[in-house]
């Protein structure tokens, strides 16, 4: 890869660019899917190729191909520099990356099992099982299992001297139940913690074990009350808050979409930078910190594709607005003197944009339990599991639901409810965040499909968090 990768660097150096790399990547992905007790989907995807950025007269040129030789190496770096040379016909300002030293560094997930030597029927008959055994349940009618196998092995290189290579597995496997009657459907999900780990990520015993409770969930879910309206406290799990995380503080805070660059597709921030350590984003208990190093978090990759070390940062300190996602291209336009290395293409064939790190809301310091919050709690609704959003284009305004619902009163559960959402601005919501349970009950959920970009990208990273509780957030049924 040395050699190769050295040809586009000789080529973009002799062309005049200011700065040039390359990445060198294999992408690996298993999909299998059952549904009742059949096989669904079974689909084998593998992917090579490589993709050359330039800086040249001030502008990017990006340019790649899925043929790897030195020939096409060269043409698609002049093919780049052309590119870049054209588009500085119409720049404004030139582009300049913030300074980052050359490294040379291999990072390799931790991991025991290749999830790509366990044999298909091994999986498939683990995903057979499970829904198995949901569909023995007198009125789930409907069983789906989802199994989830990613490989990307990547080469990086650039005129600075960086020298970099990464390989990182993802794993993951979910399942649903559907309950059918009296003119409705209603399902329950079981979705433990998509990480960057081998095939023991894929715990077969503890998926087993959870579906009774979650054939039952579902026909209760069937048979619930709908959510009444008014404001209610709301205790939300950490999978419901990986999602609220995403989408009003991890899309809110990458600095490229502040700035405008994502103005024509899906809209901008509230969080401009004169904010910065002036608002008050969440309540003083509430830290989200950025960190591209947590052992097993979906956007722990080694480094960017600006060839920039994983770090660890905070976006909001004790409830203050302290930081974003960057790129080397925008962390200068707020005078950072370093990037914190968030800038990542999906795909070989994809220009490097500006992703949400792994972003986690930190567990509180006092010893919470979830019982002990429920206990505490008079008037409200626990919510568990991801469902249905929508947030408007500044990311302010937003509805969240969920996957399952129980009514707290006094204290206690009392019944299961249905239709549930929840509506609020942001910072508000991030405000009325009056307590969150302790280290012992923060889980690493996160995403596998966030969507950016014109093409599209799609990419991956961890949300993690501990059941949390807010106080008087307006709620209301849904059909």
């Amino acid at each position: 890869m040395n050699d190769l990768a050295q040809v586009a660097i000789d080529t973009a150096r002799r062309l005049g660019a200011e700065y040039a790399d390359i990445r060198i990547a294999e992408y690996k992905r298993q999909l299998l899917n059952t549904e009742d007790e059949r096989v669904n989907n079974i689909t084998d995807n593998e992917n090579i190729g490589f993709g050359v950025r330039v800086l040249a007269k001030g502008a990017w040129g990006f340019a790649g191909s899925s043929e790897i030789n030195r020939e096409e190496i060269q043409r698609i770096t002049k093919l780049a520099i052309n590119i870049a040379n054209a588009s500085a016909t119409t720049l404004r300002k030139p582009i300049r990356l913030t300074p980052e030293p050359a490294h040379q560094e291999t990072f390799t997930t931790p991991y025991q099992i290749d999830p790509f030597s366990v044999g298909i029927d091994q999986k498939i008959g683990l995903l057979l099982e499970i829904n198995r055994s949901l569909l023995k349940h007198k009125g789930v009618q409907k069983a789906e299992a989802l199994m989830d196998l990613r490989k990307v092995d990547r080469f990086f290189a650039n005129t600075e001297g960086s020298i970099l290579q990464s390989l990182v597995f993802t794993t993951s496997a979910k399942y649903q139940a559907t309950a059918v009657g009296k003119g409705d459907a209603k399902s329950r999900t079981y979705a433990p913690p998509p990480r960057t780990m081998g095939y023991e990520n894929i715990d077969a015993d503890d998926l087993l074990a959870n579906t009774d409770r979650v054939a039952q969930q579902a026909i209760e879910h069937l048979q619930a009350t709908d959510c009444p309206v008014g404001k209610k406290d709301l205790i939300l799990d950490p999978l419901n808050l990986a999602l609220t995380i995403h989408e009003s503080v991890g899309h809110a805070t990458e600095l490229d979409r502040v700035l405008g660059y994502e103005e024509s597709l899906a809209g901008r921030s509230f969080a401009v930078p004169n904010l910065l350590n002036q608002l008050e984003y969440g309540s003083p208990i509430v830290n989200f910190v950025a960190d591209n190093t947590l052992t097993h978090g979906l956007a722990t990759h080694g480094f960017d594709d600006d060839g920039v070390p994983g770090q660890r940062w905070n976006i909001v300190k004790d409830g203050l607005f302290v930081g974003y996602g960057t790129s080397r291209e925008v962390a200068g336009k707020i005078n950072l003197d370093r990037s914190n290395g968030t800038c990542r293409a999906s795909h070989w064939s994809g220009i490097p944009i500006v992703r949400i790190p792994n972003l986690s809301l930190e567990a509180g310091q006092e010893q919470i339990s979830l019982d002990q919050l429920i206990n505490d709690t008079k008037d409200g609704i626990y919510i568990e599991g991801m469902g249905s959003f929508s947030i408007d284009q500044m990311r302010c305004n937003f509805q969240f639901g969920g996957d399952a619902f129980w009514e707290v009163k006094n204290g206690r559960i009392t019944r299961m409810l249905k239709n549930v959402t929840y509506q609020s601005m942001t910072t508000e919501f991030w405000n009325a965040c009056d307590a969150i349970c302790d280290q012992r009950f923060w889980i690493p959920n996160g995403v596998l499909n966030c969507g950016k970009g014109d093409p599209m990208q799609i990419s991956q990273m961890t949300h993690g968090a501990a059941p949390a509780r807010f106080q008087a957030i307006s709620v209301g049924a849904t059909q």
